[in-house]
């Protein structure tokens, strides 16, 4: 077995195409399973029936999901409404109601709490009428996560006075996944069984390095010197920085030396101290 198939199944996110039926957990669990981890956990639940980006982080890379999890979403989907009505009508209520910071109460049947909460909608279009069944419209929506796109059509239909619901729905990113990086189980499962077999050519090419949260929070890179003493937690001061860029303070950063992750980091920018450990990960023997 290589020891970058080591280092990614260790430190890695496989980004799967969730197929609708089982839940997230089911499908997190069933990655786990096939490749022997320890854990796994996704980057935000999707409803059974919903298809689509599932980012599964694998080992250690389970630490960074908190930081991907509120990144915004994309969906297509299909919303039927109760009565007939005009592609432009439901247009007209979308830009009037239902873009930038709307207020939303989340289902009966979610896990949170059910109270008021603003939320982001960043686009929400009617792409197509469907001429055979007229009621139903093909939208796309991009949303802040944590919005309940089945919730944002039944409020879209009370607002028309109509009344509708989702008749189906597909999630094309969540956060910098998308759908041009994504795997089906059925692929999945025979690149596991190439793995296997001594061949880990077609799994190593499925999993993407976690160290691409540097696309996310910036990535600050600090000398090696004093890796032994930061990775017992101590903070970064100013003198371990390779480059000094410039953030406010309680920004989150990725810290790196060379191109090994070191941890999330809050900017502190104090006299001596940069920023402070958020978590750290510390070097696994054996690991290239």
């Amino acid at each position: 077995m290589s020891p970058s198939i080591n280092k990614l199944l260790e430190f890695g996110i496989i980004n799967i195409d969730k197929p609708s039926g089982p839940t997230s957990f089911t499908v997190s669990d069933f990655v786990r399973k096939k490749l022997k981890l320890r854990k796994t956990s996704h980057f935000g639940t999707l409803d059974p029936k919903v298809t689509g980006v599932l980012p599964i982080a694998l080992n250690r890379a389970c630490k960074l999901t908190g930081y991907f999890l509120g990144e915004d979403k994309e969906y297509v989907g299909i919303a039927r409404f109760h009565e007939s009505i005009e592609k432009n009508k439901i247009e007209e209520v979308i830009r009037k109601k239902f873009l930038g910071t709307i207020i939303q109460k989340p289902p009966v049947r979610s896990r949170v709490k059910r109270q008021d909460r603003p939320r982001t909608i960043r686009a929400f279009e009617i792409l197509e009428q469907d001429s055979e069944n007229p009621k139903d419209f093909l939208f796309r929506a991009e949303v802040q996560g944590g919005t309940y796109i089945r919730k944002l059509i039944d409020d879209l239909g009370k607002e028309l006075g109509i009344g509708a619901h989702m008749l189906e729905l597909r999630r094309t990113r969540a956060g910098i996944f998308k759908e041009d990086s994504i795997v089906n189980l059925y692929d999945f499962e025979k690149a596991v069984e190439e793995h296997e077999k001594g061949n880990s050519k077609p799994l190593e090419k499925m999993i993407i390095p976690a160290e691409i949260v540097k696309e996310v929070y910036p990535e600050v890179k600090i000398e090696s010197k004093r890796l032994n003493q930061i990775f017992t937690g101590k903070p970064i001061h100013k003198e371990d920085l390779i480059s000094k860029k410039k953030f406010e303070k309680g920004e989150i950063v990725s810290v790196f030396s060379e191109d090994k992750f070191v941890g999330m980091y809050e900017i502190i920018d104090g006299k001596e101290i940069y920023a402070k450990a958020k978590f750290v990960m510390q070097p696994l023997k054996g690991l290239i």
